[in-house]
């Protein structure tokens, strides 16, 4: 691993070394490069109360997300809520049974994208800890597509940010969406 966090640190200078979590991403344990950045606010940040440090995780998963394994990697010290947001794929759209829905992404990009998301709301709200993961790949039905917790010393906040963030992943996540069902297939425009 201190490899892996040295190449994620040497392709991006500009931004703190990754510290790599050690809890399961997935139901097949299975760690992505950028599934953990924490970097440091200013000791008189006013933007996170009690908090000196912020905590973004990003994870881009090929396999089944674990929603419940996401939640405890957030930071809850000092916090009084936790929100969470998993979106999962619709067993229909309109008159036609969604066999699966098919991401593709830009492998490079996209955790960076996420990562920038994180921290942007980590800076404009009262949060101390954001966890945004993605599946990629095929996702069946009642599957979670998208997993957001955010860790924040109030729910007002929290809210605020899980949708905000959900709505700059649709606007801005090097994602794309194909939907095939029972009446064929198509590529969506947006996520969602």
């Amino acid at each position: 691993m201190p490899a892996l966090a040295s190449m994620v640190a040497a392709d991006s200078p500009d931004r703190p070394a990754p510290r790599m979590c050690t809890g399961p991403l997935s139901t097949n344990n299975r760690l992505m490069s950028y599934a953990s950045t924490v970097g440091s606010l200013p000791a008189n940040s006013s933007r996170v109360r009690g908090c000196a440090t912020m905590s973004v995780h990003i994870s881009v998963e090929a396999e089944v997300l674990n929603p419940d394994s996401l939640r405890k990697i957030l930071e809850t010290e000092g916090c009084g809520s936790i929100v969470s947001f998993i979106g999962i794929t619709r067993e229909s759209e309109g008159n036609s049974m969604v066999e699966r829905l098919e991401f593709d992404h830009w492998d490079k990009e996209l955790p960076i994208a996420l990562e920038k998301i994180g921290r942007n709301a980590v800076s404009e709200f009262e949060i101390n800890s954001v966890v945004i993961a993605h599946r990629t790949g095929v996702v069946l039905p009642s599957e979670p597509i998208v997993c957001i917790h955010v860790a924040s010393p109030h729910r007002v906040a929290g809210f605020a940010a899980c949708s905000w963030i959900m709505d700059e992943l649709k606007s801005q996540a090097p994602l794309w969406k194909k939907e095939v069902t029972t009446e064929g297939e198509s590529w969506k425009s947006g996520l969602g």
